[in-house]
């Protein structure tokens, strides 16, 4: 499962991101792309941290994989 959050206001991230990691968790891994935007990853990891998400990684820049929630 993807989320692509490229056009998405900063204001809206917090709660589609965070209905995407929810609604999907079963469907593991979940990729998130953030693009190039340094506070838009920042908003992600704040989702992500506030969750609990155990295994994350980010072997491309600016794109998220939830690997264990």
């Amino acid at each position: 499962m993807k989320l692509d959050l490229h056009g998405i206001r900063h204001q809206e991230v917090d709660i589609k991101v965070e209905n995407f990691i929810y609604l999907n968790q079963d469907q593991l891994p979940l990729t998130i792309i953030c693009g190039n935007s340094q506070r838009m990853i920042d908003l992600v990891n704040e989702v992500i941290d506030r969750i609990g998400c155990k295994t994350v990684i980010m072997d491309l820049y600016g794109v998220i994989v939830i690997r264990e929630i």
